[in-house]
């Protein structure tokens, strides 16, 4: 099969799941012989771009003109069974879909987040869920100004949002969902339902599960309000107040709240700021966990963090809402807590910590539910299947046309 994928990549500044699972998928596609090539844009380079140059990529955000004629000229020079888009903000834009259009190539998206029905793609607002703009105009976006709490930065989302709306429903073969409580969120906001499939990213085996009982509690990821960061901090402020659980806590990862962490976290023997850890790291520290902690306060659409636990055989405490409700098997493959509360957040790490026999059994049937739905081979099968799912739908509206004119 030949694959077109087409992504903006996030700042290499902060650490983005999603640039590693295009990287992943594009990596386990080759491997499986498939044809793939990449149609991108980099945000990095903003920054060299003129002052001109810079102040006019907010216009690109809802259409890019130069985009759609390169990937259109592409797109009939190498015809590709498929494109497959991922990111297309900032610079890429939904233009990609009428290029996709006017060279009669099916297009499949993958859905990483909420930008569909919210403009800062969270669900989120001040800390807490919100489901504002989902179905309506994205007008409480423009006026709470939710994307980085300003309002002249969120009006491009809340435009794209509004006058591509269609052309995305319209322009798209398949859309996956990376969890099914992101795609029930999606059809209540109108989305078309028979468009929309559930497709788990996949997760490599990282080589080695962890051997031991574990040497600290792992954060690992963005360090961002809508992560939970200051809900663990708080969490683990309880938690030291009573005595401990024995292991430190290990931060890792880059964001806004950088600076809060560093501070909290000096001159104490309980936590560990790390900063970014290369993926290597990544996988070491997993290894040695006794339990990898994800908070999130948003209503995540997948959490990969969770996944890469399960494939080291270590056992997770998230948030009881969102994807992680169907990726965490409560009190089998890990526990949940309360979203939002310290207290039910600082139990379960107490709880999980406590019986090492009991956290090696949950380790244990985290990996199996790994090998059984978020291997490599499950992954590749499903993106596969997707794909000729969208041609058919391709072909099939094109033979209507055609019967349609006879």
């Amino acid at each position: 099969m030949h694959v077109l994928v087409v992504h903006n990549r996030y700042a290499s500044a902060q650490p983005s799941g999603e640039n590693r699972v295009v990287d992943q998928e594009v990596e386990l596609l080759r491997g499986a012989g498939h044809r793939v090539e990449v149609f991108e844009r980099r945000s990095d380079d903003i920054a060299a771009r003129s002052l001109l140059a810079k102040a006019a990529v907010p216009l690109l955000v809802p259409w890019n003109p130069v985009v759609r004629a390169e990937l259109a000229a592409r797109l009939r020079s190498e015809r590709p069974d498929v494109v497959h888009v991922h990111n297309v903000f900032p610079l890429l834009s939904p233009a990609v879909l009428a290029a996709c259009a006017d060279a009669g190539v099916p297009a499949v998206a993958t859905l990483h987040n909420y930008t569909q029905v919210c403009p800062p793609g969270t669900l989120q607002r001040d800390g807490r869920p919100c489901t504002e703009c989902v179905g309506s105009a994205p007008l409480p976006a423009v006026r709470h100004g939710c994307y980085r709490g300003s309002r002249l930065a969120t009006v491009p989302l809340a435009v794209s949002l509004s006058v591509n709306r269609r052309r995305w429903w319209s322009g798209v073969e398949r859309f996956l969902c990376i969890s099914a409580a992101q795609r029930d969120v999606l059809v209540r906001s109108g989305m078309p339902a028979e468009r929309l499939a559930v497709k788990h990213n996949f997760v490599p085996d990282p080589g080695a599960c962890r051997t031991g009982p574990g040497e600290h509690v792992l954060y690992l990821g963005r360090l961002a309000e809508a992560k939970g960061v200051r809900l663990l901090m708080a969490a683990w402020d309880e938690i030291a107040a009573s005595g401990g659980v024995g292991v430190p806590l290990v931060i890792a990862g880059a964001g806004p709240l950088e600076p809060e962490v560093t501070a909290w976290a000096a001159g104490r023997d309980d936590v560990r700021y790390v900063g970014l850890y290369d993926p290597a790291q990544c996988r070491q520290a997993i290894a040695r966990s006794v339990a990898v902690v994800a908070p999130s306060t948003w209503l995540e659409a997948f959490g990969l963090v969770v996944v890469e636990a399960m494939a080291a055989g270590v056992p997770v405490v998230a948030a009881g809402h969102g994807a992680f409700v169907e990726l965490v098997e409560d009190g089998v493959t890990g526990l949940l807590h309360r979203p939002g509360e310290p207290a039910s957040l600082a139990s379960r790490i107490r709880r999980i910590a406590a019986g090492p026999a009991r956290n090696r059994e949950m380790g244990q049937a985290a990996r199996r539910r790994y090998e059984q739905g978020f291997s490599p081979a499950v992954g590749l099968e499903r993106l596969v299947e997707e794909y000729r799912t969208a041609i058919a739908g391709r072909t099939e509206s094109a033979g209507d046309g055609i019967n349609g004119g006879q």
